[in-house]
């Protein structure tokens, strides 16, 4: 059995990964493999998709309590992802960078917070915080900041993220 602070990060993480797989699978229902970002999100969505294994899998492993919220960040992942998508897809990039920028600040934190306390969990984190990263340099690349309304935009995605952190944790 793992501790509960332990058990919160891993609970939050599987969560965010798991939010992460259904925003990619939103924008590319909407924008297909007709555009040429279609290719790269789907890479990133490889990636997220081997996060999530990775957190399912430590989840069951050390007796953790999934959020009860999956069924809300199926809904609401895929939602964002798709309307992003219809916006444009610099629109799409903008959620990217957003997301990606908050999970950039949650990962630096846990690792802060886990220090040597559990090398699998940090060297994990630190892991998928790297390709975290590397998602959202690409997005920024792509043209994000150059998304119609791309302040409120990126400050609205980025509080979404914060708050489902802090729901995920707990409940």
């Amino acid at each position: 059995m793992t501790d509960k602070r332990t058990a919160s990060m891993i609970r939050v993480d599987q969560a965010g990964e798991f939010g992460a797989t259904r925003i990619y699978a939103g924008q590319l229902a909407v924008m297909g493999d007709r555009h040429p970002m279609a290719r790269e999100i789907a890479h990133m969505a490889e990636q997220e998709e081997r996060h999530r294994t990775f957190f399912d899998a430590m989840i069951a492993r050390r007796g953790v309590r999934p959020t009860a919220l999956q069924p809300f960040w199926n809904v609401a992942g895929f939602a964002l992802g798709a309307a992003t998508a219809a916006m444009g897809p610099r629109a799409a990039m903008a959620c990217t960078a957003a997301v990606e920028t908050e999970i950039d600040r949650h990962y630096r934190q846990q690792l802060d917070e886990l220090g040597d306390s559990d090398p699998e969990l940090s060297a994990a984190v630190a892991d998928f915080r790297a390709e975290e990263l590397e998602h959202r340099d690409a997005a920024l690349k792509a043209g994000a900041e150059r998304a119609p309304g791309y302040p409120l935009l990126s400050l609205a995605i980025r509080a979404g993220c914060r708050a489902a952190i802090a729901l995920s944790k707990r409940i």
